[in-house]
């Protein structure tokens, strides 16, 4: 009796222990292989249909599972082809074997659920009081491609690019609007210095792996090229870092699979020398700003790709850097863009992010959607202390609009809501207690003149306030409700300028 009772409990113990086994394979595997290039994915931030027809396949692909449905060269052109085998994203042989892979499949697939819910908190907006609203025409062409906005304050101008390669200038005092030249590729940058102008091209806007992206400088009826083979440059700094009297160009390359932060340096002769600061893909800003209190600018960059995250480069002796990695972000979120402020005034810069691409593979109304504000200890040690849910989010300015003493905060929302909150496009958070982290929320509810995309801020009415203007792209990058998609395509609005009502 006593041997059939011990041989019962170890035939328990060796279904438990086979099982804890199991479990503990799936994972090792999970952590393994999605928490290897990034940090894992929450399973419950997708939901099931979302993993296993768009997620699990690319990273099947990236572990050398390549299956005729999802095969990364389906459709893409033999040069492509080529420089996406040259990247080495897409290994020739697999890195995993099938039943490892199958009980990943299956181990995500059982734990994903059906659905996500969307934000449940309800955040009601007052209509925009601190600013009045002015649209702006700026040509005769109906639906607007703006990919390139600055406020040009020193001849008080704004200046504009779009997809199909125009630059142009809108005077705010006499409402011309002037033709500056054609890149024939969508612009990401423009500065004027004198009768010379610099210009940044995108390339192909669209995914691509191909680098077809310049830094070109146009003066009068010559141009040369800076660099050029750039992979989908999206934002360009200006700044002598080193002090030497000649400005390094510094340039976030956004690329696809593969991307960086690049750095031009002058030399005597007025060519520029290529040097990689950051080999990773979705670099898209760049702030200068000494962090260390060295005497030397440093470089905060935000990488919105893979792997989602904030870097501080310290600024060494001959243009060489020190990088650490400050906030990491989960690879679903989409970070689109960060604001480096004081916001609770300790004399230590803080760093406000917004995430909410909604482009690519996992497209639907994602509650982690929002801004977020990163403070500081001062030490550049950054702690998330406040969360505002808004879906979509690509763009943040934060300043003191209304000269209260705190940071106000202005997004744009690409992937708005267009179910229940279609007018989120353009939100202002208007600060209430910055110590207890209280907005008012106000919003332009006018959902017709166009897709905002872009945003600046300056003084352009010279009463002393901080102004916007806002730039419409009118691009559908997902699914759009056909009367908004409609609106747009008629609209002639361009610019939306927001001017401050305080002084």
């Amino acid at each position: 009796m006593a041997s059939k009772s011990v041989f019962y409990f170890i035939l328990l113990c060796v279904i438990v222990s086979c099982n804890t086994e199991k479990r503990s394979r799936e994972v090792v595997l999970y952590e393994t292989y999605c928490a290897s290039c990034h940090i894992a994915p929450n399973i419950n931030d997708l939901p099931k249909d979302i993993w296993r027809d768009n997620i699990l396949p690319d990273m099947g692909a990236r572990l050398g599972i390549i299956t005729p449905e999802n095969h990364p060269y389906y459709k893409k052109s033999f040069d492509e082809q080529v420089a996406i085998i040259k990247s080495g994203i897409y290994p020739g042989k697999p890195l995993i074997n099938e039943q490892d892979w199958q009980l990943l499949v299956d181990y995500i697939i059982s734990l994903a659920p059906d659905s996500v819910v969307n934000n449940s908190m309800k955040i009601e907006n007052d209509k925009l009081s601190q600013f009045n609203t002015k649209p702006v025409t700026l040509d005769s062409i109906k639906g607007n491609l703006y990919t390139f906005l600055k406020i040009d304050t020193l001849r008080n101008q704004v200046l504009t690019g779009n997809r199909r390669g125009v630059l142009s200038s809108y005077n705010l005092n006499t409402g011309e609007n002037r033709y500056l030249g054609n890149t024939d590729m969508a612009i990401t940058d423009a500065r004027l210095i004198g009768d010379s102008i610099f210009v940044t091209t995108m390339g192909v806007m669209d995914p691509f792996e191909i680098p077809r992206g310049k830094t070109i400088l146009k003066s009068g009826s010559a141009t040369a090229i800076l660099q050029d083979s750039l992979h989908r440059p999206v934002h360009t700094l200006y700044i002598d870092l080193n002090k030497n009297g000649n400005e390094e160009i510094i340039i976030s390359e956004f690329g696809n699979l593969k991307g960086k932060l690049t750095l031009l340096e002058k030399d005597k002769y007025g060519f520029y020398k290529n040097t990689t600061l950051l080999n990773v893909p979705g670099t898209i800003r760049v702030i200068a700003k000494d962090m260390n209190a060295d005497g030397q600018e440093d470089l905060v960059v935000m990488a919105a790709q893979g792997d989602e995250a904030m870097y501080i480069l310290y600024q060494k002796e001959n243009l060489t850097f020190d990088t650490e990695k400050v906030i990491r972000f989960s690879p679903v979120y989409g970070s689109s863009w960060f604001e480096l402020v004081d916001y609770n005034g300790d004399g230590f810069d803080d760093i406000i992010t917004v995430n909410g691409d909604n482009a690519d593979k996992s497209i639907f109304n994602k509650p982690y959607h929002g801004m977020r504000i990163h403070i500081n200890d001062g030490k550049n040690n950054f702690t998330e202390t406040f969360f505002y849910p808004l879906n979509g989010a690509t763009r943040v300015i934060a300043n003191d609009f209304d000269e209260d003493g705190d940071i106000d905060i202005a997004l744009l929302a690409t992937f708005p809501d267009y179910e229940k909150h279609p007018d989120y496009n353009f939100v202002y958070l208007k600060n209430e207690d910055s110590d207890n982290y209280s907005f008012r929320s106000e919003h332009f509810a006018d959902i017709n003149l166009g897709r905002w995309f872009l945003m600046d801020a300056a003084d352009i009415d010279g009463d002393g306030d901080k102004d916007m203007v806002l730039s419409a792209l009118n691009y559908s990058f997902t699914k759009v409700p056909k009367d908004i998609k409609k609106a747009w395509d008629e609209s002639y609005t361009d610019l939306l300028i927001l001017e401050n009502k305080l002084h």
